[in-house]
């Protein structure tokens, strides 16, 4: 909206030139981190009190490790203070008008509201079942599919440059250009679907843990407002997607603006939600941010390169995989417990020394992710 109101002022009155700033998208994207830290920083405090005053409080799980008993009544759904603190500032200095943006937003806050109601179930019913797994796969796969439909399946108001690449697969290490892989667009679809759910699912798995699942997601946000400004910057007239063998169009830089807000807001929730939690995020926070992921790697062309990004997430998800199919077809658990959080749990692993490691892991797969900008 900032951004929309002021910057036509610049080339209009000679007094507002100083408002030609706002063109440049690491400008807003820094003004979007600000002020997604001010909104969780100020915000908060307050927030925290009302759901304590309301007794919206985790429900923890009997099974779970001995160390979690002690987090019984500590206040949950603080994901919806995330959801406003990304959203908001998307909408105050981003392009609103951008069609990545719009559908980001949309699947963000759709999966958020999935989310919301699952915690809302829970808190009401006092346990842990909530809204089915099957509705809440059901409204995932159907919120991401209308966005990802506008993208894929519609030509209506998409830029030219989307239309030639958006059903080619890109390949980490491997110049975009030189090796195509063309898909045909039904199957490109349903896998970009796929990468969207999946991500929000390993995500919403990764939340077991004060401020486990929140690093790795402020570092993959971050790796994605890398990408997504060089994948549409044009320096000195050349196109720099071009230049690194990366698929890339101008417009896709503005997803550098989301990505800075959800960088921003969790800084200032991980303040609130470091060891020992005041606040956890809920599923209403772990799902819009994983679903925001999600449609930042498919939306930049790196839904092969989010399983190294996301490498946490993907260990998390596919832990729980492995040890139910085991224990249906064998009998047997391959972990102590999952997802494999809770497996070094109960191998006697302190939480804050899970964390730490989990976040350093994801620091080096979020450095090998971007070394593949130039190693092509």
């Amino acid at each position: 909206m900032i951004y929309e109101w002021l910057y036509p002022l610049s080339t209009k009155f000679g007094w507002a030139g100083v408002l030609n700033v706002l063109r440049y998208q690491p400008f807003r994207a820094i003004m979007a981190t600000i002020t997604a830290m001010l909104i969780s920083f100020l915000v908060a405090p307050w927030f925290i009190r009302t759901l304590r005053g309301k007794q919206i409080s985790q429900i923890i799980r009997a099974e779970n490790p001995e160390g979690h008993k002690k987090k019984v009544g500590t206040p949950t759904m603080g994901g919806a203070l995330i959801l406003v603190s990304v959203l908001l500032p998307t909408l105050l200095w981003a392009d609103v008008k951008n069609v990545f943006v719009i559908a980001t937003a949309a699947v963000t806050a759709g999966y958020g509201a999935i989310g919301y109601l699952d915690d809302r179930l829970k808190i009401e019913g006092k346990n842990t079942r909530g809204l089915s797994g099957k509705l809440k796969l059901l409204g995932q796969f159907v919120i991401g599919g209308v966005a990802l439909g506008t993208l894929f399946i519609s030509d209506r108001g998409l830029p030219s440059g989307w239309l030639e690449i958006r059903n080619r697969l890109s390949v980490p290490f491997l110049a975009f250009q030189k090796h195509p892989i063309e898909l045909p667009m039904w199957l490109y679809f349903c896998f970009a679907l796929l990468v969207v759910v999946a991500m929000s699912n390993a995500v919403n798995l990764t939340d077991g843990l004060d401020g486990l699942a929140i690093g790795p997601v402020m570092i993959n946000a971050g790796t994605y407002m890398v990408w997504a400004y060089i994948a549409g910057s044009i320096l000195f007239g050349r196109h720099l997607a071009n230049y690194l063998g990366i698929a890339g169009i101008p417009e896709m830089g503005e997803l550098s603006v989301f990505a800075a807000s959800i960088v921003g807001a969790g800084t200032g929730f991980l303040w609130y939600n470091t060891y020992p939690a005041q606040v956890f995020m809920g599923d209403v926070g772990s799902l819009s941010l994983g679903g925001g992921l999600g449609m930042l790697a498919v939306l930049t062309k790196n839904e092969l390169l989010s399983v190294i990004l996301g490498g946490v997430f993907v260990v998390e998800l596919l832990s729980v995989v492995v040890q139910v199919t085991s224990f249906q077809l064998f009998g047997k658990r391959v972990f102590l417990m999952a997802p494999i959080h809770h497996h070094f749990e109960k191998k006697g692993w302190p939480e804050p020394r899970i964390i730490v490691r989990f976040w350093i892991i994801s620091v080096m797969l979020a450095l090998v992710s971007l070394a593949s900008l130039k190693v092509r």
